[in-house]
């Protein structure tokens, strides 16, 4: 499980990070992190798919969102018996009325001064 977070979380770390540094065009001195590669690409992908370049990042940003709910409910549904489990022991332990007195009463007074 912790191979397949690597391979999902890695590649969307480069994206994310060319992205950002390209977009503010922090480059370092790399052609390859400037804004006028960073125009150039979104606007080839634009022409290729038929749609305006300025909605590409938050297309990829909805479908980073969708991979990472998906991978939540593979590693949820693989983890299905202690999570059934830890809700049990979490719903049989409910807590006695005299803690919940104690909780809500007024406390200690305070003398006058």
């Amino acid at each position: 499980m912790r191979t397949l977070f690597a391979l999902w979380a890695t590649p969307l770390a480069l994206f994310w990070g060319w992205f950002f540094l390209s977009l503010n065009d922090i480059n370092f001195g790399y052609v390859m992190l400037s804004r006028q590669l960073h125009d150039f690409v979104f606007q080839l992908y634009g022409q290729m798919l038929g749609i305006d370049p300025a909605i590409i990042p938050g297309m990829v940003a909805r479908a980073c969102i969708f991979d990472g709910f998906l991978l939540m409910a593979l590693w949820a549904f693989r983890r299905r018996r202690n999570i059934m489990a830890w809700v049990r022991r979490q719903a049989g332990n409910p807590v006695p009325s005299d803690r919940v007195g104690q909780a809500t009463g007024a406390g200690p007074e305070l003398p006058a001064e």
